[in-house]
């Protein structure tokens, strides 16, 4: 399944190249645009990020999020600056948001996660693996927390986490084709990649 990805920041539809947010491109400036131009191409799902909450830990683009969940009936994942209670909360129950993905709170909360877990189930919690160097970065991929993602990974199986979405860093917006090498050491773990959603295996594109 092809996921389209919308990442936000200042309320534009924005890609970084390899996360540095000095070096990024504009695609749309009206992204409830562009996620129904999605929608209508036949997406079943859509992705997108708050780059702004990545960073600050906010949630910065709700209200650019709350327009495409209102103009958008396919399933939404949602991601970036989700680290409390209150805020899994408004994107799950008051924006009726699908799933949301945990980040940086899932490397220095894992009891948070568990919480999350018990409250809504593994099919709404999902856990962003960032990797950089094989280690997993936090705060919007400015910090390396000197975790090695396949140990992560491991301790998000034991939690019972279902469904995780990882990241090349080095390989994110550079328009080249996913670090097959990366997540071939991945197992036991649904897995969404760039550009792909692979589950239970791994099935490389022609």
């Amino acid at each position: 399944m092809i996921i389209p990805a919308i990442d936000l920041q200042n309320g534009e539809a924005v890609r970084l190249f390899k996360g540095d947010y000095q070096q990024k491109t504009v695609y749309n400036k009206n992204p409830v645009v562009l996620a129904k131009a999605f929608a209508d191409m036949g997406a079943a799902y859509l992705h997108i990020v708050d780059l702004d909450g990545a960073k600050d830990g906010m949630t910065t683009n709700i209200e650019t999020i709350r327009n495409i969940r209102n103009h958008v009936n396919i399933p939404i994942q949602v991601g970036g600056g989700i680290r409390t209670a209150e805020t899994v909360s408004l994107y799950l129950d008051e924006l009726k948001i699908d799933r949301v993905i945990l980040g940086t709170i899932a490397v220095t909360r894992p009891d948070f996660v568990k919480a999350m877990l018990e409250k809504y189930g593994s099919e709404r919690i999902v856990v962003g693996v960032d990797v950089r160097n094989n280690n997993v970065a936090t705060s919007g991929w400015l910090e390396d927390s000197g975790l090695d993602y396949l140990a992560f990974i491991e301790k998000l199986k034991q939690m019972g986490i279902k469904y995780i979405v990882a990241t090349d860093i080095s390989k994110d917006g550079t328009l080249t084709s996913p670090n097959w090498k990366m997540y071939e050491q991945i197992g036991g773990i649904n897995v969404v990649v760039s550009g792909c959603c692979l589950r239970r295996g791994f099935e490389k594109s022609p």
